[in-house]
């Protein structure tokens, strides 16, 4: 097997056995992990520094707050002084409200989608720093939330809610995360190629001493007229060299 591929499926061991351990290994164990790959004491380096920007503790667990921006740490002020109105509940509290919440008893349903709103925020503050703001997550978590305590009636018991609940909660915050980063690069990609004709457009209308048409350019470049109409359109008409 290439070394690429022992690399990278050893460090994907390593990843999900940190994430079993509550996002925390031990020092010992990376280097046990990798002690086969005659790795130099630099890249063993960098292995922690990646291990650190994916908020896995070596020894002991991250404080998820380091990861937080300050747009999102005024947020969490804000929104967890609007929860301090909220009663805390006990095991025995949330053992019972979780059962009649699995029976269909709306007014658990409500309590249970409380008993989860602390919860909610601190997956959140987990998945911050990945692109997106600590508010979107805490809707899409309290969202899966209030979806999933009305489909605990599927579960044979009630210890089962709080893995089903938090699985929902995460699942939502990763699609909210990917869908992010999917829109992102096609931003990216629509930016590249809006910027891409205009280039083309100043360069054709140098050449010419006088602004070009979407006609012209196209036959020049070889760029379909298509294109080269939805990129004025989404440039808001701002490419200057297109009449």
């Amino acid at each position: 097997m290439d070394k690429e591929i022992v690399f990278a499926k050893t460090l994907q061991e390593v990843l999900q056995k940190a994430k079993e351990n509550g996002n925390c290994i031990g020092k010992e164990e990376v280097e046990t992990a990798f002690s086969s790959q005659a790795l130099t004491e630099g890249q063993m380096e960098l292995i922690f520094d990646y291990l650190h920007k994916h908020k896995i503790g070596i020894g002991e667990p991250v404080d998820p707050d380091d990861y937080l921006k300050e747009e999102d740490r005024d947020y969490l002020a804000d929104y967890l002084k609007e929860l301090e109105g909220i009663a805390p509940a006990s095991e025995g509290e949330k053992e019972a409200v979780t059962i009649s919440a699995m029976a269909g008893d709306r007014d658990a349903q409500k309590r249970l989608i409380e008993i989860y709103i602390p919860k909610v925020v601190e997956v959140a503050k987990l998945y911050a720093g990945q692109g997106v703001f600590v508010e979107d997550l805490i809707g899409e978590g309290n969202l899966a939330v209030t979806i999933g305590v009305t489909q605990l009636g599927c579960l044979e018991h009630q210890s089962e809610a709080e893995g089903m609940l938090a699985k929902l909660m995460m699942d939502a915050m990763e699609e909210h995360i990917a869908e992010t980063a999917e829109t992102d690069e096609l931003d990216k990609k629509i930016v590249e190629k809006v910027n891409g004709i205009s280039e083309k457009a100043k360069e054709l209308a140098q050449d010419l001493k006088r602004k070009v048409t979407p006609k012209e350019l196209s036959e020049e470049t070889g760029i379909a007229l298509e294109d080269i109409v939805e990129a004025v359109r989404i440039s808001g008409h701002n490419i200057e060299f297109i009449e």
